[in-house]
């Protein structure tokens, strides 16, 4: 047995912080979150919409940077580019925005919030819970969080090259620059993270202010010379353009497509700012200001088509470096967005369970959803850099960037049904009118992609199911685990009983044993009365766990129930959005009675060092990377946010 007044490293047992995914998410010992809901109202809605426009919409802002670009490649490729498919392919682009970003998103998505949060993982919780706990929407959540990591990590590489190589035009010398520069702006972006969303949203989105402003100024003289391009407007063309150029028609789709991958970050980033200023930005300025790009872009190649980079070659020559340095800025902004959705997403994994525990720091006091996760900064950082590294241009990464966002959009799409159905309360036949024209279009988004997928497309596939893999090694090894030290449990109340029969030698003061079950006696309250005879006066069987929700109110917080003189059992229960604070939980118990002083309590955790067993429920090298995941958890001592100096750790050893 080992006792320290602060943690000495290594993984706390998995069963004292989780219990295996059953009909709601794994539960957890212990989460509380440093400002009660979202502190939305605490900063003014303009405050919020222009947040929301330099952050939630930095994605989705800079994809003519290179969507409409890409979606000619078919059309140059067959020769000649005719006026009827470029009209088609910008008429694409347009209902691509209208139906999946406007009406998916926007209008319908955004109100599918769990308590204010979005996501993947949020509307999983949804449909989860409303099924009893399907293992087959678990799964489906699953497999959409991974391709989503697989977006964060290629949407700050292709947006930042895209803008770079911009200076190619400006002189071709830059050629060999370009690279170097694309590095030198990405790691600075990753390094300044810790500093949060909301210090960055006030600087960015000035920003990207002026950059849908500049998109619309820059395009609106070629529509003016060029007024046949709003005939795009009209479905009929894009409609006309897939039926007529087949293989080609489903090429461009998938380029297309690119012109919506920052819909799902959108999703994800509704705790940052809340449904109406993300609304209200979209509808008043980021909507018009890319339609009317993408139309001025279409009308430039329609007047010239020999254009190579229809994009930057909308503004005067004397305009192009200054664009080409606004653009980069935006492309940095644009990372942003799945940044932030990438460190939402890691807490829900967390909190359901999915991941081992992680740090999590709070970076605003007004907006509890602002956080900020170093190991996860950190291991998108290094992918990025990869990626850059290992594909160079932009056009290469386009065809590894749609798989991935198709995939998690689809994916979003059959949850978002489940949630119309069984949450909504709607009809299967309402619902599927309402999601099934979605979940088609994607379809044919998804089919155009996997045409990529030995052109780059295996990369978001490979990091899915290497996410995937890491995320059911840590639930399967967590289930494992708990099963086995549930065969040497003892029950509580036998215990109990036992101890006011012969009770041991009583000290003053408070003890806090955490335990995942509340029916079995917490490992490091046996090992104390083995090892050194004694109980405190009085003695806490503290439960934590996460729920279906993103956070609770204080006053359903905690429960607590006397098993004796000397035992009472607490459960608190937190939303999977909020952080850990056990000792705030805790103070909550003086409202019903119970007199709780930090200073006169301690908290025993059990520390359990794994070692990998010759017969186990998993193959020996996915033991391995569970004890390696388990290993590299975030202190308990930290996560809880207990005092270090009131924690006494208790260490064991056990086989997975």
């Amino acid at each position: 047995m080992t006792q320290s007044a602060a943690p000495t490293g290594g993984p706390v047992a998995p069963p004292d912080s989780l219990t295996p995914p059953s009909g709601g998410p794994p539960t957890k010992a212990g989460s509380v979150d440093e400002a009660e809901g979202h502190g939305h109202a605490k900063a003014s809605f303009w405050t919020l919409f222009l947040g929301s426009v330099g952050v939630v919409y930095g994605d989705i802002g800079t994809s003519p940077l290179y969507a409409f670009r890409e979606a000619l490649g078919p059309g140059r490729a067959d020769g000649v580019l005719t006026g009827e498919e470029v009209l088609g392919t910008v008429s694409l682009l347009l209902w691509a925005l209208v139906l999946i970003v406007t009406i998916k998103y926007v209008i319908l998505l955004l109100q599918m919030d769990n308590k204010g949060e979005g996501g993947i993982l949020s509307l999983m919780a949804l449909a989860r819970k409303a099924l009893g706990g399907s293992h087959i929407v678990f799964m489906l959540g699953l497999f959409g969080a991974a391709l989503f990591y697989g977006d964060a990590i290629i949407t700050p590489a292709i947006s930042v090259l895209s803008a770079v190589e911009g200076l190619k035009l400006v002189t071709p010398a830059f050629e060999h620059y370009v690279l170097p520069i694309t590095i030198a702006i990405i790691l600075p972006l990753f390094l300044v993270q810790s500093r949060g969303t909301a210090r960055m949203a006030t600087f960015f989105g000035p920003i990207m202010l002026v950059w849908f402003s500049v998109l619309m100024l820059a395009a609106l003289p070629h529509i003016a010379r060029t007024p046949q391009v709003l005939w795009a407007l009209n479905p009929w063309h894009a409609v006309h353009y897939l039926l007529g150029h087949g293989t080609g028609a489903l090429v461009a789709l998938g380029a297309v497509f690119l012109a919506v991958t920052g819909a799902e970050a959108l999703f994800a980033d509704l705790g940052h700012f809340g449904r109406r200023p993300i609304q209200t930005a979209w509808i008043a300025l980021v909507g018009p200001a890319l339609a009317v790009n993408y139309l001025g872009q279409a009308a430039l190649v329609l007047a010239s088509p020999d254009t190579t980079d229809p994009f930057y070659q909308l503004v005067p020559e004397w305009g192009l470096l200054p664009m080409v340095l606004l653009a980069t800025a935006a492309t940095v902004i644009a990372s942003q967005a799945v940044i932030t959705g990438a460190f939402s997403l890691s807490r829900q994994a967390v909190q359901l369970g999915l991941l081992p525990r992680l740090e999590i720091r709070h970076t605003s006091e007004s907006h509890s959803g602002q956080i900020y996760l170093p190991q996860i900064n950190t291991l998108l950082m290094l992918g990025v850099v990869i990626l850059v590294v290992l594909f160079r241009s932009s056009s290469a990464l386009a065809s590894a960037y749609g798989i991935a966002v198709t995939g998690t959009m689809l994916i979003t799409a059959g949850l978002a049904f489940l949630v119309l159905w069984r949450v909504w309360k709607w009809s299967p036949l309402a619902a599927g009118a309402v999601m099934v024209p979605f979940i088609a279009v994607e379809l044919l988004f998804l089919a155009s992609n996997l045409l990529k997928v030995f052109e780059g497309g295996y990369m978001p596939l490979l990091l899915a199911g290497a996410l995937v893999l890491l995320m059911w090694t840590w639930v399967r090894g967590v289930t494992i685990l708990f099963n086995k030290t549930r065969k040497t449990d003892v029950p509580l109340t036998e215990l109990v009983a036992m101890l006011e029969k012969s009770p041991p030698h009583h000290v003053r003061g408070t003890a806090v044993f955490l335990t995942s079950d509340p029916e079995t006696a917490p490992a490091a309250l046996l090992h104390n009365l083995k090892h050194n005879k004694v109980l405190h006066e009085k003695n806490v069987v503290l439960t934590v766990k996460t729920i279906d929700l993103p956070r609770l109110n204080d006053s359903d917080r905690v429960r607590i129930e006397p098993m004796g003189p000397h035992f009472w059992k607490v459960v608190m229960k937190f939303g999977y959005m909020e952080s850990p604070n056990i000792p705030r939980g805790l103070a909550l118990l003086r409202k019903q009675g119970f007199k709780f002083d930090i200073m006169a309590t301690s908290f025993f955790l059990s520390r359990r060092s794994i070692r990998p067993a010759a017969q186990s429920g998993m193959p020996l090298w996915q033991d391995r990377v569970f004890i390696t995941l388990a290993r590299n958890a975030n202190d308990a001592t930290d996560f809880f946010q207990i005092p270090t100096g009131r924690v006494v750790e208790v260490g064991t050893q056990v086989t997975v």
